[in-house]
Order: structure tokens, then C-alpha cells, then sequence
């Protein structure tokens, strides 16, 4: 039986409230309703343009779906597909682009309300895989939260009206790439992770009026993994992964515990489950991209000795095991790596002992940004193509099938009241039988 608690869990399961919904763990409860064939006619309820350049993930609460955008004025350099060097891009677009937050509906896809938030040039350059819309919103289903980690966090209500903004330094980011750290919510909190090149913090506002109620400085360079709350059988935690360490703070701040050897670029969100913290970061540069999963209740530090796989606090530990873009899957007994150039593994959740390698879902398939999701003992994974591979559940590797829309997918899918939501670069989808 799958034990996880994060931020939101108290959300309904109609609701999909932050980046891979209410637990960060990509599922969903079964639903026959829940598509496992789609394409660009076949399952779709509704298709709305939704113009721009964002890799936000849509997020669900009742009858509305909330995505932000950014559009450039100008033209938009194409983004190149899969792994490659070459994308710095160390200038600032002249152009100017145009923030904004919209809620959708949920019935008919029809853009219920879009507000303005910020008009101008950018305050600094991006990744030409990157965009100024990479942080997913957060919300309660009382309001949104709408980050921009170079510029600001709006609050908005559910009408779209502007109740509080937060601005935001745009310190320097590792080879100018960009920002990408979604804020989550947690108990009338917001946290926010500002890992960069030159003052790197992790800060709680009060969600009510955005105002600090703590905020500590963090000894790390530019990092791009959302925080974790962790609500463990012991203690509540704010987890945040770096490639300098994994440090974990208790509600006020403090440090409890932190650990080393994270690979040098730090992407994956963690999650919990069977009462363990499980923790990924697989730069494909290096030889060091560990899967770790924790046991709650550590202090100081807890890194592995040189020869360990294993200690008081980490249960088990696979040293090149992790994704690089994509964050890993836990579903029900079974942890999937998805893979960025097309592989799928899968590791036992409670040993790490693998149940299967690298199975490659066919050639060709070698570009995947968007993080896997699984429902009804099925695994999808979207290529950056728009294709999404669908794996059956179990020990042994079997593909049912693909879905193909044939339109760019950077974003990760939401899933909600019977159906997913699937934003590429062009629209916006309802998916569903």
C-alpha cells in the first residue's frame, strides 16, 4: 500500500493543485475515464491555442485549469529537440514579452480570464531549452500562485485579480540558463527555492499577503529542482536537492540534516513513499547520478562513506541510476527512470534491486524532457516529438502502445477529474474517454 504525503495531500482527488500533482508523485487514482489512446482527434474533448513559449505545467482545482505564458513580441529562436551543447544563449532578447497567468475552463476550454503581469524585456538571458514561463503555479483553490524565478511571484485569485506581488533579484544563473524551481504550499506557507550563481536562499512568505516570514541562505550554486514538503511519520521537512548537498529544514528554517554526492546539474523533484524519501539527480555528463531513498529521522550529515551503499538513514542507493530532465516515477511497489534519451528502468521501491534495465522504446525516440505519469497499471511518457510511449505496470518491460499529437511537448501533463491536461507549444488538450 503506497504511504506518501507532500504539501497538498489534503486536495481533493479531483484537483491537480502543483507540478505533478497534490504528493509531486505523477499518478493518479484509477479511473476508467483516464485516456490510454489519443490522438490529434481520437479522445480529445477540447484543443485551445494557447500561444507563447512556457513549460509550465497546467495545474486543476474544480471547474478551472490555471497555466501562465510569456510571449515574445518578436521572433522566437525554434528550440532544437534532445541533448545537445550549444544552447547558451549569453544575450538578452531586445524584444519585448508579455507575462500573464490564465485560467481556462475546465468543461470547454474556453479562456475564462488571462491577467497581464508584466510587460518589458527580460531581465536576463535563458537556455534556448528553457523558457521565462519554466516554473509551474501552485494553488489551494482559494488562490494561485503564479512564479517567475527572475522576476516575481503573483498571487492571484481565482477571477485572476492580483492580490500581492514579490519581486525577485535576477541573479546571475549557471551559464546563463534560466530559472526552473516550482513554490510550494503548505499550511498558510509559500516556499520558495532561489538557487543561483551569486546569492542563493530558500524563502517562506505568508501565502495571505506574501510578506518573509523567514528566509535562509543556502551554500549552493544554480540549481533547478523544486522543494519537497516531506510529512513523515516523524516530523514535517522542507526538502530541497543541490548539487552541492540535499538539505532538509524543519518549519522555521533550521537545518536538520543535509547529504553529499548529487551529480553537478540537479533537476528531479523528490517525493515520498512507503515511508521513504527518494532523492535523483543524473547529470548525463557525469559518471555520478545517484538514486537515493531516505528513512525519515536523520540529523547532521548523512552522507555515504566511500564503499557504502547504505546507512542508518539511506536505505538503499544506486549510484548512476538517475534521469537527467525527467523526475523518476514511484508507482504503487515499482520506481521508473524515464530517461532523456529514451530508455525506461525499473527498480523495486523498497530495495532498489532492479526489476528490469534500460529497455529503449524505439528508434529513433531519443528526446524527452517532460517527467512520466502513470494510472490503471499503465506508465506514459512523452517525447519532446509529441509522442507518448504507454508501458504496461509490472516486472516485465512491455509497450501497448503510442500516442502521437505531432506538436513539441516540454511540459508534464496534469491529470484530473477523468482526464489529462497536455499543454505543447502550440495548445492546450482535455484528454479523455
Amino acid at each position: 500500500m503506497l504511504a506518501a504525503a507532500g504539501p497538498l495531500a489534503a486536495s481533493s482527488p479531483r484537483d491537480w493543485p502543483q507540478f505533478r500533482g497534490s504528493e509531486s508523485l505523477g499518478t493518479s487514482d484509477d479511473d476508467p475515464r483516464l485516456p490510454e489512446a489519443w490522438s490529434p482527434t481520437e479522445n480529445v474533448r477540447w484543443k485551445t491555442p494557447l500561444p507563447g513559449m512556457a513549460w509550465a505545467s497546467p495545474v486543476v482545482w474544480n471547474d478551472r485549469i490555471f497555466v501562465t505564458n510569456v510571449v515574445s513580441e518578436g521572433d522566437v529562436e525554434p528550440v532544437k529537440k534532445g541533448l545537445y551543447f550549444g544552447g547558451d544563449r549569453p544575450g538578452i532578447s531586445q524584444d519585448e514579452h508579455r507575462w500573464s497567468a490564465c485560467g481556462v475552463d475546465f468543461g470547454t476550454g474556453e479562456i475564462a480570464w488571462e491577467t497581464a503581469l508584466h510587460r518589458g524585456i527580460p531581465p536576463a538571458p535563458r537556455h534556448l531549452k528553457n523558457s521565462y514561463a519554466s516554473e509551474t503555479p501552485v494553488t489551494d483553490g482559494e488562490r494561485v500562485y503564479a512564479h517567475f524565478g527572475y522576476l516575481a511571484t503573483w498571487c492571484l485569485d481565482l477571477d485572476g485579480k492580483v492580490v500581492w506581488k514579490r519581486d525577485w533579484e535576477p541573479y546571475r544563473i549557471r551559464n546563463n540558463w534560466g530559472t526552473a524551481a516550482s513554490p510550494v504550499l503548505h499550511e498558510g506557507r509559500l516556499y520558495v527555492v532561489n538557487d543561483n550563481e551569486e546569492r542563493s536562499s530558500l524563502t517562506c512568505l505568508d501565502k495571505l499577503s506574501g510578506t518573509t516570514i523567514w528566509e535562509v541562505g543556502r551554500d549552493e550554486g544554480s540549481n533547478w529542482s523544486s522543494p519537497y514538503v516531506w510529512e513523515n511519520e516523524q516530523r514535517t521537512e522542507i526538502i530541497t536537492t543541490g548539487t552541492g548537498k540535499v538539505r532538509s529544514y524543519d518549519l522555521d528554517g533550521k537545518l536538520l540534516w543535509e547529504l553529499g554526492g548529487m551529480s553537478s546539474i540537479v533537476i528531479p523533484v523528490p517525493f515520498s513513499g512507503h515511508g521513504m524519501l527518494y532523492i535523483a539527480s543524473g547529470y548525463v555528463g557525469d559518471q555520478k547520478r545517484p538514486v537515493f531513498a531516505l528513512r525519515p529521522g536523520a540529523e547532521g550529515d548523512i552522507s555515504l562513506k566511500s564503499g557504502e551503499t547504505s546507512n542508518d538513514y539511506i536505505a538503499w542507493f544506486q549510484p548512476q541510476a538517475a534521469p537527467y530532465n525527467p523526475s523518476p516515477l514511484l508507482y504503487k511497489d515499482l520506481y521508473y527512470t524515464l530517461y532523456d534519451r529514451g530508455f525506461l528502468t525499473c527498480h523495486d521501491a523498497l530495495s532498489g534491486k532492479e526489476i528490469y534495465g534500460k529497455q529503449r522504446f524505439e528508434a529513433g525516440a531519443n528526446a524527452f524532457t517532460a517527467s512520466p505519469w502513470a494510472y490503471n497499471d499503465r506508465v506514459f511518457c512523452l517525447s519532446e516529438d509529441g509522442d507518448c510511449f504507454v508501458a504496461e505496470h509490472g516486472s516485465t518491460y512491455r509497450l501497448i502502445r503510442k500516442n502521437s499529437l505531432g506538436e513539441l511537448c516540454m511540459a508534464t501533463p496534469a491529470i484530473a477529474q477523468g482526464s489529462l491536461i497536455l499543454r505543447t507549444t502550440e495548445n492546450i488538450y482535455r484528454i479523455g474517454s
